[in-house]
């Protein structure tokens, strides 16, 4: 019996967000909103979106012991997040900015900050969360050898989850464990490097699948997302939705179907519930504040 249904090792930022006309060009200034500050980072983000789901959810991270570090921490507890996993301190908060156009794409600078000093060491000392949870995310805005121990760390029956964002060549033995492989297009890309064949996310697909991950996800923004295993490779369709601001609506479809594929659902059934989730995170401005209830979801 598991105490958690998912295990969320990763990033905690805080997003420092400005609304803009347009996003300017090299040595342009542009005039932008207000500015206001979110609690974000993709590890972050899962464990909060996993936790309105419903998810019994832990979180393990690095912030630092200063305000922004305390809005993280209150936002996690807020969500039911078990932040037990949570350590504090050796190095200001991690701090994403993030600009916002009108269609509601983003571009976004992260500095790690604490992120950085989520070490190997710390997710040894964590052991007993491991084999507390049925599924394990991660992404990499922590160190790369911090993933890697962390698939080291793998309970023998749980399942692990990787969105390699931001994207970068990654080694064997993290590809081998990744049950999914979740990409956006441009992360495919990236991994793929020259070794991609034409412009078909089935083709990347395909490709990824033989680098070694035992199943892949490719997801297309309002188009939903492909998904790609043994037994071949499936379109999942989105709900159509009039987008404000996709911030954290990736990680909100990573978490969802973290979940649901712990939860029991097959990779395509649990693709198609979590582009329903990522499709209701957009329509509200921010991360973690847009991320739907099960019962939201169940109204889309």
């Amino acid at each position: 019996m598991y105490d958690y249904d998912l295990l969320v090792v990763g990033s905690a930022n805080a997003d420092l967000v400005i609304s803009v006309e347009r996003r300017p060009g090299a040595g342009e200034t542009v005039l932008g909103s207000d500015l206001a500050v979110h609690p974000g980072g993709k590890g972050a983000n899962q464990a909060v979106a996993a936790a309105r789901l419903g998810a019994r959810t832990a979180l393990l991270a690095r912030v630092g012991d200063d305000a922004h570090g305390r809005l993280l921490l209150d936002s996690q507890r807020a969500a039911g997040v078990d932040t037990v996993g949570v350590l504090v301190g050796g190095a200001p908060t991690g701090v994403a900015l993030i600009t916002v156009d009108p269609s509601g794409d983003n571009s976004i600078v992260v500095s790690p900050g604490a992120n950085g000093r989520l070490t190997p060491a710390g997710v040894r000392a964590a052991g007993s969360l491991f084999h507390a949870s049925r599924v394990v995310s991660a992404q990499l805005e922590i160190p790369l050898d911090t993933v890697v121990e962390v698939v080291r760390s793998l309970a023998p029956d749980s399942r692990f989850v990787l969105n390699p964002s931001p994207p970068q060549p990654l080694p064997q033995e993290v590809l081998a464990a990744c049950d999914p492989l979740i990409v956006n297009e441009h992360e495919a890309r990236v991994i793929l490097g020259e070794s991609r064949v034409g412009d078909r996310p089935e083709d990347w697909a395909r490709i990824l699948l033989a680098k070694g991950p035992r199943s892949v996800v490719v997801t297309l923004g309002a188009e939903g997302a492909l998904v790609a295993d043994a037994d071949g490779v499936v379109r999942v369709p989105s709900v159509k939705v009039a987008a404000v601001d996709t911030t954290g609506a990736g990680d909100a479809f990573t978490a969802a179907l973290a979940w649901r594929l712990g939860a029991g659902s097959g990779l395509a059934e649990a693709a198609g519930y979590a582009a329903r989730v990522g499709a209701a995170a957009v329509t509200r401005r921010g991360a973690q504040e847009s991320f739907p209830t099960a019962e939201e979801v169940d109204a889309l």
